[in-house]
């Protein structure tokens, strides 16, 4: 045999006929039908019930089920089996075309002189008898698909022609030796192409690959059309679409810049930060189709605004807390340059076992972006509270100033102040108190979720605090809290054990301790807490831990808690989830120490596009006297 030459383009036809598939056989219709593949080019076909080995196998061929799954995907009969055939020459004329189409599936893995031969009640289709014997058959036809591969044919030279710097062609993808796969090579003129648009070649072209095959040698010679042109810098940067958000703060805000090398992934990164700022519903990034006059690429941002103010209703109940009503409204963009005000106000103590009245928070926040640095935002903080606990009363009004940093991968850090001036009153008494505070505070997260309220099925979140403050009003005391929490997510698909995100085994820890100052000397909210949906659900809020002589919560100076928990998630929007809670509150300044309460209990979820909607049922395990047997929570977002 000689060599024959074409564009890999034809020559690859196949490729887009490769997807799932395999052996079928319909359940009624006009005909069955069995696909078979069989390693040799000769010899007695595969049966119908498994797929027959011929000869050696390369440890680099193609895998099988690949090829299988391209033969059944490519096959029109296949495709059709579910509908009826008009005639007999219709149901021949369907196998000849499948014919081609299947040896072309066959050559895009690199099996060029593969053949495919179809059988029809066992007989071949140029069989003259073949449409008689159809026309007068009852029931369906028997259809038998024989693929047999033959030899493997393999890449002989590669090579790029053109103008190509030497860095860029080394990292081509196929070598010579490696099987002529069509997807691999087709593949590998891509991946030149975004390694020269990666470099600056902005106007890059990679032709579609020319192949040379050598039938004696059974190799294929492949060459890389390449012209790789200047490499080209950015021109001009357009922003379109920006009404309330300034545009002089969305080019201070892009991380590229007219003069910069022309990077693909530098331009994606840049949209990616521009949509991360929560002022726009879409930020798309493209180039214009010439190069302006100093041979630079121009560049246009277009921007979709969301809408700039936000209003939402949300409820909560549990049967330690009650009904918890909240109302919200946010500005997304105060200002102009993405300054976020938010707005809320939540009544509390509509009934629950752990309450005593009613009481309200109301909060006011402002987040400016950027502060001083790029990834550097300012939080300002004002709110009043009123609650009415089994545990204490408080009226309070907070304030606090945070700076706060990402520092990359996943990781934040802040710093800021915090103000609280209150009155509390705790078993008959009432106190009033100022504090000042300067907690510091480190996270993680790399969930890759944005919004709390969504269900997280991987990853860890951290978040490690320090707060040293300054209490005046029953005696000045100065004490530092420190408290660590986390939580970590772990898919078992990853085990091979249901599909993504279908069964998540959920974990979380909490480990706090005050310094400097004993249990009396704080203010009763300035101490830990055990018991509720955030800690032990089963033992009602702030009711694990030290007791007065009324069975009222006193609150402790150091605590621990952990979960596991288990969530299934079943069909589209239902799941269930079954846990375990333990945690314990001491007055000793040390955790680990106390009187270690544990809580079982399970619930169902429902999940939504705003969020995930939880009802869970908490037992305690090992409750005192005069406990209530089960906690019942109702809320939006998982526990945790």
């Amino acid at each position: 045999m000689g060599r024959r030459s074409s564009s890999f383009v034809l020559l690859c036809a196949a490729c887009a006929l490769l997807a799932r598939g395999g052996v079928a056989r319909a359940d009624a219709g006009s005909y069955d039908l069995s696909i078979g593949l069989s390693d040799g080019a000769d010899g007695p076909p595969p049966d119908e019930t498994g797929v027959k080995e011929s000869g050696d196998r390369d440890d680099d061929a193609p895998d099988r089920g690949r090829i299988e799954a391209a033969l059944g995907d490519s096959s029109q009969l296949r495709a059709l089996m579910d509908k009826p055939v008009p005639s007999p020459f219709a149901l021949v004329s369907r196998a000849r075309d499948d014919v081609g189409r299947l040896e072309a599936a066959l050559s895009g893995f690199g099996y060029y002189e593969g053949r495919v031969s179809i059988l029809i009640d066992g007989l071949p289709l140029d069989d003259a008898s073949l449409l008689d014997r159809l026309q007068v058959r009852d029931g369906p036809a028997s259809v038998r698909i024989v693929a047999r591969t033959g030899p493997l044919y393999r890449l002989g030279t590669v090579r790029i022609e053109g103008d190509c710097p030497p860095e860029i062609a080394r990292t081509l993808s196929v070598a010579p030796g490696r099987p002529a796969v069509a997807a691999d090579i087709l593949a590998a003129g891509a991946q030149l192409l975004s390694a020269l648009q990666e470099a600056g070649y902005a106007r890059a072209r990679v032709d579609p690959p020319v192949a040379i095959a050598d039938d004696a040698a059974r190799t294929i010679d492949v060459s890389f059309p390449v012209s790789a042109g200047r490499p080209a810098t950015i021109g001009d940067i357009t922003i379109l679409g920006a009404r309330d958000v300034h545009e002089d703060f969305i080019r201070e805000r892009l991380t590229i810049h007219t003069g910069d090398l022309y990077r693909p992934s530098r331009i994606e990164a840049a949209r990616t930060d521009l949509a991360s700022l929560g002022v726009f519903s879409g930020v798309t990034a493209r180039t214009l189709p010439d190069l302006d006059g100093q041979g630079r690429v121009p560049l246009v941002f277009d921007v979709a605004e969301r809408p700039r103010h936000l209003a939402g209703v949300t409820a909560a109940y549990s049967t330690d807390l009650g009904g918890m009503p909240k109302i919200s409204w946010t500005d997304r963009n105060l200002l102009g340059s993405a300054e976020q005000f938010n707005l809320t106000a939540q009544a509390t103590g509509l009934g629950g076992n752990a309450t005593r009245g009613l009481g309200y928070t109301v909060n006011s926040q402002l987040i400016t972006p950027d502060f001083l640095m790029r990834d550097q935002s300012l939080q300002f903080d004002l709110g009043v509270l009123k609650q009415n606990l089994q545990a204490y009363n408080q009226d309070a009004v907070t304030g606090g100033v945070t700076l706060r940093r990402k520092l990359g991968d996943g990781w934040s850090a802040s710093a800021g102040t915090a103000v609280e001036m209150e009155r509390i009153d705790q078993e008959g008494t009432s106190h009033r108190y100022e504090l000042v505070g300067l907690p510091l505070g480190i996270a993680f997260d790399n969930t890759g979720l944005s919004n709390p309220l969504f269900d997280p099925t991987h990853g860890l979140r951290l978040a490690a605090t320090v707060a040293p403050y300054m209490s005046f009003g029953r005696g000045d005391v100065a004490f530092v809290t420190s408290q660590m929490s986390g939580s970590t997510y772990i898919d078992l698909a990853g085990l091979g054990l249901g599909r993504e995100g279908e069964t998540v085994i959920a974990l979380r820890g909490l480990i706090g301790a005050v310094q400097g100052a004993t249990q009396f000397q704080l203010p009763p909210d300035q101490r830990f807490y055990a018991g509720g949906s955030g800690t032990v659900r089963g033992f009602s809020y702030q009711s694990v831990g030290p007791l007065f002589a009324d069975n009222k919560p006193e609150g402790g100076t150091a605590v621990d808690a952990a979960t596991v928990e288990l969530r299934q998630r079943l069909l589209q929007d239902y799941g269930f989830a079954l846990f375990v809670d333990a945690g314990q509150v001491s007055d000793t300044n040390l955790p680990f120490q106390g009187v270690l309460r544990v809580g079982v209990g399970g619930g169902v979820r429902y999940y939504t596009s705003i969020g995930t909607v939880r009802l869970d049922a908490g037992v305690p395990v090992n409750r005192p006297a005069g406990v209530d047997g089960y906690q019942l929570y109702l809320g939006l977002g998982q526990a945790f």
